[in-house]
Parts: C-alpha cells; structure tokens; sequence
C-alpha cells in the first residue's frame, strides 16, 4: 500500500540502479529506495551476498570496472523496465595501506573502482535518460575521505574528491534532462566495521568524536540518497549533499590549554 510519505517524495515505480546494493552502505540505499516505493536493482558480483529481505529485489551481475559489461548491464534493465529513473554510485572502497608501501598498480585499481567506474555507469544511463521525458537523476556516494587528508587509503580520498569534481562537470553537461549530485558520507557503522574500526569499543570510540555522537547508519545515508533522487531536489544539481554528523571535533581543541576550549 502506498502511503503518504511515498506519494510526497515522488519515487513509487521509479527504476533505480544502485550498484554495490547487496551490502553495507548500498543494501541501506536498496532498503529506503524500496521502502518509499521505488524498484530498485541492485548490481553486485553475486547475488550469493544478498540478505534475505533483498531477495525478492531485481539483482544483475556486472563488474562495473567493466564499460562494456557496464553498458550491457543499463541495456539489460531498459529492456526489462522500459526505463531507468535514478542510478545510485555506491560501488567502492579501500583496504588500509600506506601511500609508501602501496604499489602504482593497487593505487590504479583504487582508482579504477571509485572514479572511472561510476563515471562508466553514469555515461551509460545518461545516455538512456537523455532520450526520456523526464529525464534521470543520478547520485554518487562519495566520502569525507575526498575532501580532508585520506592517510592509509590516499588513492581512495584522491578518487573521491575526483569524483566530486566530476559530479560539478556532469551536471552542466547534462542538464536539463539529467541531474548529478553527491552525498559525501562520514564514517558509517556496516557490518565491516571493524576491519577500519576495530571492535565494538574501537567503533564506539569513534562515533564519541562525531558532534552527534555516533557514526552514520546505511539508513542514513539512503534517506539522503532518496532526498537527492527525488522530485523534492528537482532543482539541486551539481551539489555535494554532507552526512557526516556534524564532521571532526578539530584536534586543536583537545591539545589547547586554554579555558575556553571544548
């Protein structure tokens, strides 16, 4: 049953990619999405990854570091939606190694995974939305990695804060049929957690820093990917949408001295 909140944000029935949608981050996008009324696909390397309340959600393979699979993949979903509304860049991420340690070849695949593959997807749904009536909207997830020093994943902030660049570039290319935007998300609690954090208390310790006082869940950074997919934004393009809780307390406030710090 449709309710009131669907019909106010304006995406029951609208088809939307969100690539990475099996886990963590994009499994929290897939839920809103479909939540709101929105058909979702989720693109990942298996649908073996999906959890049970996914399963009933249109699932397609494809490496999207692949443009030729990556094309196939929109193709595929025209065919069986007759369109596609909204594509969501999730896909991405980074193990932990040092700028000193890390060889070119891992920094080009970093690359790779978070810059040219959603400039890929992207590329290739534009060029569907652009023969729509109503065009598209398209969303990537980049991170605050991108836009504050990223040490022991330095090609990820680098890819990210490119990312964003594109998304300004993007957005004049292709309006009016097609808007682009980013959500730059802060640390987000997954079920992955503790390969950055550490265990429970370390994740705790780290959602202390935040002025909210905890790390983002995947459900908020999906309402903020709703927000931007939706009619609501129909005038937002070429924006960087924050969710990051209010950011970093600034180190110096800890190291000061003086009465006033906080």
């Amino acid at each position: 049953m449709q309710t009131q909140s669907q019909a106010e944000l304006g995406l029951v029935g609208k088809v939307v990619l969100v690539t990475g949608g099996a886990r963590g981050v994009g499994a929290g996008i897939t839920r809103v999405l479909s939540t709101l009324g929105a058909r979702p696909v989720i693109c990942g390397r298996s649908a073996d990854s999906l959890a049970d309340d996914l399963r009933e959600i249109d699932f397609v393979s494809c490496d999207v570091r692949d443009a030729a699979a990556v094309e196939a993949m929109i193709d595929d979903i025209v065919d069986r939606a007759g369109r596609i509304d909204g594509v969501v860049n999730n896909a991405g991420g980074s193990p932990f190694a040092l700028a000193a340690d890390a060889s070119v070849r891992f920094a080009s695949k970093i690359v790779d995974l978070n810059l040219l593959a959603p400039l890929a997807v992207a590329k290739a749904a534009n060029a569907v939305m652009q023969t729509q009536p109503d065009g598209g909207a398209i969303v990537n997830v980049s991170s605050v990695s991108g836009h504050r020093p990223s040490p022991g994943t330095s090609a990820y902030g680098a890819a990210k804060a490119g990312l964003d660049n594109l998304m300004t570039s993007l957005a004049v290319e292709w309006a009016p049929k097609v808007r682009v935007n980013s959500v730059v998300a802060g640390p987000v609690e997954t079920e992955q957690s503790h390969l950055h954090y550490g265990d429970d208390a370390g994740v705790a310790a780290v959602g202390a820093t935040i002025p909210l006082g905890r790390m983002a869940t995947p459900v908020d950074v999906g309402n903020a990917v709703a927000f931007l997919l939706s009619p609501l934004a129909g005038y937002i393009s070429g924006s960087t949408l924050t969710v990051h809780g209010g950011g970093e307390k600034p180190a110096f406030l800890d190291a000061a001295t003086a009465g006033n710090a906080v």
